[in-house]
């Protein structure tokens, strides 16, 4: 297995903004190939949709690649590279695909795309419908499940040599980093409520099922920039010349941690809002369709009934 602490793929100069930013080099860029595959996957149903006169917004298309980019910027830049030997760029690396990166995927409606992109009669199609309807599914969306799991990571990652044994190798580094936006997507997916989904609650409970993780994720933060001690293994040598004391960088890293409690969640309201308008705004639409190919039957029927109690 490819070790991640060879010269070769780790910065060697101190961080700076140009220098998170730039192209990092990696062994085999596996997230960066997922990342370019959802995309073009995506491009491909929607020019699908296009082709045969179907509407799909280009606003939703705009949302999922933000997502998409903001997905690059944190595994294919200088963000991964430094991730690696910085606690404090690790956590923003993490606050970002964990809490950030999922809600502009989402706003994509990548699951309705499918289904109406996906010819209805072919053998994926009836696969994709039946997943969306199992158990199984009902159970990775349901807050009792995705909670847990997202509180979880936090202290059950970092409390435990599990982030060190994960950080030895790039694989185990990856498949950390699909984590969390695995988890965050499968948490946010039944809160925004936009593509179909095995949970369908109301916006007070969505509401509060959004906001419930806050208070872990902000006492996680709390301790860890109260700390002296180091977590980790993986960050307690950055290179002598950077001039960066592990601790402090730590509590940096729990600063951005708790920071990410704020911004995130203000971002999520403001996700629920767009898509609730949305909501409404179709619902009213569909009822101008019915009531036009109806001629008003409610309406004549309601008239019929006030004149009846007369």
């Amino acid at each position: 297995m490819f070790h991640m602490t060879g010269p070769m793929w780790m910065p060697s100069a101190p961080p700076t903004p140009a220098r998170l930013a730039e192209w990092h080099p990696q062994p085999i860029p596996i997230l960066l190939m997922l990342a370019l595959v959802a995309a073009l996957l995506y491009g491909w149903g929607v020019v699908r949709l296009w082709r045969r006169g179907d509407k799909w917004p280009v606003g939703r298309v705009i949302w999922f690649a933000v997502g998409i980019v903001s997905f690059i910027l944190m595994v294919a830049t200088g963000v991964n590279g430094y991730g690696m030997e910085l606690f404090s760029v690790h956590m923003a690396q993490h606050m970002t695909l964990n809490m950030v990166t999922p809600l502009p995927l989402l706003l994509g409606r990548p699951t309705t795309l499918a289904l109406r992109a996906i010819p209805a009669r072919s053998r994926t199609h009836r696969h994709l419908v039946r997943l969306l309807n199992s158990r199984f599914a009902a159970v990775v969306t349901s807050p009792a499940f995705t909670l847990p799991v997202f509180v979880l990571t936090l202290y059950g990652l970092y409390f435990t040599p599990v982030f060190d044994w994960l950080m030895g190798n790039w694989i185990g580094h990856d498949l950390m980093l699909v984590h969390f936006v695995l988890i965050g997507y499968l948490l946010f997916w039944p809160i925004l409520g936009l593509d179909p989904s095995p949970h369908r609650q109301g916006p007070a409970i969505r509401l509060l099922e959004a906001f419930l993780p806050v208070p872990f994720h902000a006492f996680f933060g709390v301790v860890v920039m109260g700390m002296t001690t180091l977590l980790t293994r993986t960050f307690a040598h950055p290179p002598a010349n950077w001039h960066i004391s592990p601790v402090h960088d730590q509590q940096l890293g729990g600063g951005l941690a708790w920071g990410f409690t704020e911004l995130p969640n203000l971002a999520l309201v403001l996700a629920l809002a767009v898509a609730w308008a949305a909501s409404s705004k179709n619902a009213a639409q569909r009822h101008d369709r019915t009531e036009s190919r109806t001629g008003d039957a409610e309406l004549r029927a309601y008239n019929d009934w006030l004149q009846h109690l007369r």
